[in-house]
């Protein structure tokens, strides 16, 4: 009898609880808030105005393509190097000019010599005429092609910048304001190995300081 006592006791506890969990647990209902409230919930549904950027940006004002790297109105500049050289951008110009002053022109040699060819005179004679006009120095420049060695290139390249000196002293320009340099075979114009290339690279040019 006491038994079953108690186990209505426990029944019953057990019942009560599930009765009070489950009504504990019942979800409450959610309100939506009212268009009127105030704070962040009065944007929902709205579109935002967002302020415009400043300077009036817009893709209109946007500078036409090509015009940020654009060239133009820098024609009259060529290719003008730092030294006041013209540069070396095409093959036509290179094989006309070298690297000497605009005004003056390169001469070239044959392979292994260092004597002032007989078809460079009217070269030299332009040249001469062109510094008598001119106060400045002017810097000979010898240079060789790549074959053989470098200290032989080396003396080569002076050899030929003191005979183009002495020819254009001959010329009646004076000596003092030449001064010659060689730089052997380390400023090819033309990086080919064939003769052509190594034709224009035998040469001597003229900068004017």
């Amino acid at each position: 009898m006491k038994t079953i006592i108690v186990r209505s006791l426990v029944i019953s506890t057990l019942a009560v609880s599930l009765m009070f969990f489950s009504g504990g647990c019942s979800k409450k209902p959610v309100v939506p808030p009212s268009s009127s409230s105030s704070g962040a919930s009065g944007t929902a549904g709205k579109d935002i105005n967002y302020p415009s950027a400043q300077g009036g940006y817009s893709e209109s004002n946007l500078s036409p393509e090509g015009t940020l790297d654009d060239s133009s109105g820098v024609e009259h500049l060529g290719s003008l190097a730092i030294d006041g050289t013209q540069g070396e951008q095409t093959a036509e110009y290179k094989q006309e000019h070298g690297r000497s002053t605009i005004g003056l022109s390169p001469i070239y040699f044959d392979f292994d010599q260092a004597a002032v060819r007989p078809d460079m005179a009217d070269r030299m004679i332009q040249n001469a005429d062109f510094l008598k006009q001119s106060p400045n120095a002017v810097v000979i420049e010898g240079n060789c092609d790549d074959r053989g060695t470098k200290e032989y290139n080396l003396a080569l390249g002076e050899r030929r910048a003191i005979n183009a000196r002495d020819y254009l002293v001959n010329l009646g320009i004076d000596a003092a304001r030449i001064r010659t340099v060689s730089y052997g075979e380390e400023r090819p114009l033309f990086v080919e190995q064939d003769e052509f290339s190594w034709s224009q690279n035998r040469r001597v040019d003229f900068v004017v300081e």
